[in-house]
């Protein structure tokens, strides 16, 4: 049995920077947890709630609009900045960062520290 990845990072002390990324794939088996968990057909919901990636078949998330970071992922709540399909979010979301450490939320930590402002949000879309 393969020993869980032991993590450096606070998922519930970020702004949700991974939520802001442009394309969040969403791979057939997402497609089929997200549908089930709203009870709607996959069809419907990759009508309402997906489009067409640039990749050939990519199929990505929609965005809304987010205060901190221009858009994020529709499902996103605004205010908790936590996510509102946690149980049923796609391959993307549950394996992000794919590592012990978040870049986001290392930067996050010292700006926070270093502006000694704990609700700093460092916006990185001009970097």
């Amino acid at each position: 049995m393969r020993k869980p990845l032991k993590v450096f990072y606070n998922c519930a002390k970020c702004p949700a920077y991974c939520c802001s990324y442009e394309r969040i794939e969403v791979t057939p088996h997402d497609l089929r947890r997200l549908a089930k968990s709203f009870a709607i057909s996959q069809r419907e919901f990759k009508k309402k709630y997906t489009k067409k990636g640039e990749e050939k078949g990519e199929i990505i998330l929609r965005h809304k609009k987010d205060e901190h970071f221009g858009t994020v992922c529709q499902f996103l709540d605004s205010e908790t900045r936590m996510c509102g399909v946690y149980g049923a979010r796609p391959k993307a979301c549950r394996d992000y960062p794919k590592s012990a450490r978040c870049g986001y939320y290392e930067f996050l930590k010292f700006e926070r520290e270093w502006q000694d402002d704990p609700e700093y949000v460092a916006l990185t879309s001009n970097c």
